[in-house]
């Protein structure tokens, strides 16, 4: 792994050039390039955002998939000391115009078929340009050609570790996005701690399976690889079947994604355990993972899912498994162990009160270190409510043993009170992942006059099986005290997910 004492991405980058220009890079189905050849292609990229009028502190949106002009963009907007805005490329209308008025962007890097229909949403805000990607180049070769050749000079920009390398919006879960400020410090923290734990070396090829609009993908795939020293390899927007020949086909030997798309590989079905042969690393976050999602993706394709966790205010893992290493389970909740601390990761357990939890006791996770953003752009009431004193209380109930493992118990706010008593959906969802029936599983809250809340699951079923919802419900009753068995269980075709694959447990609530 490439590491240098540097105090921003672009400082990072250019020991990486510098060090080994002729090591690849990027590759994408197929093509791939140097470093010297990204470096060279960035620039021109840099050289067209600046006759843009783009400089430094001001922000640009990427509105892409995991396409070469992605990592290209945001190389060019660092050397600039401008500002990436991660976008959901979902995006239209209102979410689309909160994100561009919220962030202030000057402009907008998205696909050149999407460009009209998204100008509208544009309307009101600091957009002044758009630059599109064709399907059939999304390279930018074009552009880079324009302001290519020997003559081509941008001048790297003075970036500090405190300045803001990307705003990464969050779900908006709890009211609007709200968009972190994740720092060239807090990008590089996470580069330098995740990638000593996961022993990310030159040689390693990380396939990008998560987005590159969300943390984990920005961050704990893009940034990983191409300031890390390793090559990232792209192949657009995810699919389960595509991932599996980019993995074979590039020799992939690390990826962290949602356990959704694990989920989504066990479906292809002539995938083999040869197509993994490369992998050493994998790791999944974004949710609470099933013991039962675990063992069924070692016995099919024998790949050990390591947990990992972190969230768009911590730049992405802070917690995870070592690898090599089997999570243990909670004998009381039946959790896998999301992992433990990464080095430099301040890890507190707190009351409602904001109080030290007893030892063993569950309660907020609290998370400090430099990975934790210093807060929310042009929101200083978010910033204290969710980081007073530069204190992350994420909202996620976690419980710690003496060994230092972590559980993820559930969020607090999907809690379910049934009669008084306390159910968290994630124990629920377990059980019924432990039908060979089930494909995913997702429980909620439903008011009930009676007893304040009924217990309710919403489940997919695995290909080529089959079970009723009194099937399932008698499977939980037989593993569960009473009030927490699901008194409904509905059959569904999918469950609706977020563009990351995490289930949108408020959707099933309406």
């Amino acid at each position: 792994m490439t590491t240098s004492p540097t105090t921003s991405l672009t400082a990072a980058w250019r020991a990486r050039v510098l060090a080994a220009p002729e090591r690849v890079a990027l590759s994408h189905r197929g093509r791939r390039w140097s470093a010297a050849e990204l470096d060279a292609d960035a620039t021109a990229l840099a050289a067209d955002l600046a006759a843009r009028g783009v400089g430094a502190g001001d922000r640009v949106a990427l509105h892409l998939q995991n396409v070469p002009a992605f990592p290209l963009a945001l190389l060019a907007l660092w050397r600039l000391g401008a500002v990436g805005v991660l976008a959901n490329p979902m995006y239209r209308d209102r979410e689309l115009h909160h994100l561009l008025d919220d962030s202030g962007a000057v402009g907008v890097i998205t696909s050149a078929a999407d460009v009209e229909v998204l100008r509208p949403a544009a309307e009101g805000t600091a957009v002044g340009w758009w630059l599109g990607v064709a399907d059939d180049d999304p390279t930018l070769a074009d552009v880079v050609a324009a302001h290519a050749g020997a003559g081509v000079v941008v001048p790297e920009a003075e970036v500090g570790p405190g300045d803001i390398a990307m705003l990464t919006y969050t779900s908006g879960t709890t009211g609007p996005p709200k968009g972190a400020m994740n720092t060239h410090a807090n990008v590089l923290a996470t580069v330098e701690a995740f990638g000593a734990w996961i022993e990310l070396t030159d040689d390693d090829v990380v396939y990008a399976a998560a987005p590159l609009f969300h943390i984990t993908g920005a961050v704990a795939s893009g940034a990983l690889a191409l300031v890390g020293g390793a090559t990232l390899a792209l192949s657009g927007r995810f699919d389960p079947a595509d991932a599996v020949t980019t993995i074979e086909a590039e020799g992939a030997t690390f990826t962290i994604a949602s356990i959704t798309a694990f989920h989504a590989i066990e479906q292809v079905e002539w995938a083999r355990r040869s197509h993994f042969a490369s992998l050493r690393a994998v790791y999944t976050g974004g949710a609470p993972v099933p013991q039962a999602s675990l063992d069924r993706f070692r016995d099919r394709f024998g790949i050990a899912i390591h947990n990992v966790y972190g969230m768009t205010e911590t730049t992405s893992a802070v917690v995870a498994v070592p690898l090599g290493v089997t999570a243990p389970v909670d004998p009381l909740s039946g959790a896998v162990a999301i992992g433990r601390a990464l080095p430099g990761v301040g890890i507190e357990v707190v009351t409602d009160e904001d109080d030290p939890a007893a030892p063993g006791e569950p309660g907020e996770l609290v998370v400090t270190g430099p990975q934790v953003v210093p807060g929310y752009w042009q929101n200083p009431e978010a910033t204290a409510r969710t980081l007073p004193a530069g204190r992350l209380h994420t909202g996620d109930v976690v419980v710690i043993d003496i060994h230092g493992w972590i559980y993820l118990v559930d969020r607090l706010k999907d809690q379910i009170n049934v009669s008084g008593y306390k159910v968290w959906p994630r124990e629920v969802e377990d059980v019924l992942y432990e039908h060979p029936a089930v494909h995913e599983a997702a429980v909620v809250g439903r008011p009930d006059d009676y007893r304040g809340e009924a217990v309710v699951a919403h489940v997919v079923l695995a290909a080529g099986r089959s079970a009723t919802p009194r099937e399932l419900i008698a499977h939980t009753r037989s593993r569960l005290a009473a009030y927490k068995a699901p008194r409904e269980v509905h059959v569904v075709a999918e469950l609706p997910k977020t563009a990351t694959g995490k289930i949108r447990r408020d959707d099933l609530r309406g």
